[in-house]
């Protein structure tokens, strides 16, 4: 742990992945934790931080709602600025913050300040509002994107993106059976969380790889 990040994987690995935590859980929640431990086991540099919002909760111990999406950029943009990686830089987060994560990556991308953008369960639109998409700023995205979501994602299943017009920069990794932490039943799919939490890893650990070969 630093003044403003958490860091899990080994020091020198190749990639460092800049994680936002969702809009309810903070840096250090259990699922955030899960995800950053599956890719530090994977050898992939993680590091966490938290958005002004949720840092004023630990303060203050009152639950406010999260500001509206473009107000958290700039906290964003700060944490790349503060972050010293020593090899390529990978940005995104879970829910929420792969949104936001989204919504700047294409500039980074082009300064060269990022190698691509990773979303663990992208919010393509809010619970049973499928029309209410989240989606115009992807369909144009050029920074290379993976993100990771589960089949029966409430914010976003197989069944709804695959009408989604989206940039071929963007590939996602489908787990089967997930929800939006990646959690599946196992009694219906015969997957264990563990078992999500592995593949995804897997998944980015070898995605990450290739973006340095580039």
């Amino acid at each position: 742990m630093s003044d403003r990040f958490l860091f899990s994987g080994p020091v020198d690995a190749a990639v460092t992945i800049l994680l936002a935590h969702g809009a309810g859980g903070a840096m250090d929640s259990p699922g955030m934790e899960r995800f950053s431990e599956a890719l530090a086991a994977a050898g992939v540099r993680v590091a966490r931080f938290e958005f002004g919002y949720m840092a004023e909760r630990r303060r203050s111990g009152r639950r406010a709602p999260p500001p509206k999406a473009e107000m958290l950029i700039p906290d964003y943009l700060a944490a790349v600025r503060a972050l010293v990686a020593s090899g390529p830089l990978v940005i995104g987060g879970k829910s929420m913050g792969g949104r936001i994560a989204s919504m700047v990556a294409d500039d980074l991308y082009r300064t060269g300040d990022i190698a691509g953008l990773l979303c663990l369960g992208y919010p393509f639109h809010p619970i049973g509002k499928p029309e209410l998409l989240r989606t115009a700023h992807l369909e144009t995205l050029r920074a290379p994107t993976l993100i990771c979501q589960g089949t029966r994602d409430p914010f976003g299943s197989r069944e709804d993106v695959i009408g989604y017009e989206l940039s071929d920069q963007i590939e996602i990794f489908w787990l089967e059976d997930g929800d939006h932490d990646l959690r599946p039943r196992k009694g219906v799919s015969g997957f264990s969380m563990g078992d999500h939490l592995a593949a995804m890893a897997s998944r980015v650990a070898a995605w990450s790889s290739a973006l340095c070969r580039l």
